[in-house]
């Protein structure tokens, strides 16, 4: 899958492409025995994988940090879809403390959780530190995602150990991911303002998140536990994660529109790899247009990957000393 597949719609091995929408990579299939968490389900692509997945028959749990937002997106599901079981829980990527609380608020719900959706993110900031003093992009997009799924993972083993249903993760990525810094993460100044780039930064998270997966799954495999792990790239899409560069991306929009999708089709890829039987057993890999794409070199990097674990978890170690 490239350029010429994703100007085309040209369906590849899976049956579908760049053209798919959320809805079609997912009809027939009968999500009612699993309950999803999408971060940042209130608006964009996360909305529509909230509501395919609720039309699915699925319990999802949008998870955003404005609740009534949140709420409003809940709403609209319920007006077409008066079926759906969606719930909505507070929770700030960019702080540990909420992140904390909002696994603390699943977990007293109660319920199963078979697959995770590491949707939410934020893009080309200008730069700054979190709440917990790392640089936002890396934050949020990566060790946010990296500390929820960690607290999560073991809610996840017990229900794929009790209902013998596979589990799931899927972490958002971005074709950006090429384009990070020289040998991938800046470990020793991931919060030095110096050489700060808002692009490479971005690169440098998404880069993150397929590592992330690849090493959730080589340690899935090493443990045989019955959960899955992979990355994709939505594609080109104009929803709200382009704030901080509106202009640009409208200006570069013209030149390439026939790469551009629309929110349905910008689901689609999540959807896929979140539900379809295609996909049982498959992990560690990335996807675009619902295909298995080769990322880069450094995203194959299981050395690297590994480095980045070992970094994540002595961050958010640090972080939580008083």
């Amino acid at each position: 899958m490239g350029i010429l597949s994703s100007m085309t719609g040209w369906r590849g091995r899976s049956g579908f492409g760049s053209a798919s929408t959320a809805e079609e990579v997912t009809e027939g299939i009968d999500a009612r025995n699993l309950t999803a968490i999408v971060t940042g389900g209130a608006s964009g692509i996360g909305l529509e994988t909230v509501r395919v997945l609720a039309l699915r028959n699925a319990h999802v749990i949008i998870a955003a940090r404005n609740t009534e937002a949140a709420n409003a997106a809940k709403e609209l599901i319920l007006e077409d879809n008066k079926t759906a079981r969606v719930d909505v829980l507070k929770l700030d990527l960019c702080s540990m403390k909420s992140i904390r609380a909002f696994v603390d608020n699943f977990i007293a719900l109660d319920v199963p959780l078979n697959i995770l959706i590491n949707n939410a993110g934020v893009m080309f900031c200008p730069f700054q530190l979190s709440q917990d003093g790392i640089e936002l992009q890396f934050a949020t997009n990566h060790l946010g995602h990296f500390l929820l799924t960690n607290l999560l993972l073991e809610k996840m083993k017990q229900t794929a150990r009790t209902t013998g249903i596979e589990g799931r993760i899927v972490n958002l990525s971005s074709i950006a991911h090429h384009h990070s810094y020289a040998h991938g993460i800046r470990f020793k100044r991931i919060n030095d303002s110096i050489g700060y780039s808002n692009k490479k930064a971005y690169g440098q998270s998404k880069l993150a998140n397929i590592l992330h997966a690849k090493e959730l799954s080589r340690r899935f495999q090493e443990e045989g536990i019955n959960i899955t792990a992979n990355a994709v790239h939505p594609g080109l899409i104009m929803t709200p994660l382009m704030r901080h560069s509106a202009l640009l991306m409208r200006i570069l929009k013209v030149f390439t529109y026939f790469l551009w999708k629309d929110v349905p089709k910008g689901a689609a890829t999540s959807c896929y790899v979140a539900l379809h039987p295609n996909l049982k057993g498959v992990t560690g890999n990335y996807y675009v247009d619902c295909n298995e794409m080769g990322p880069s070199a450094l995203a194959k990097d299981q050395v690297l990957a590994k480095k980045l674990w070992d970094f994540s978890d002595e961050l958010v170690k640090s972080a939580a000393k008083p």
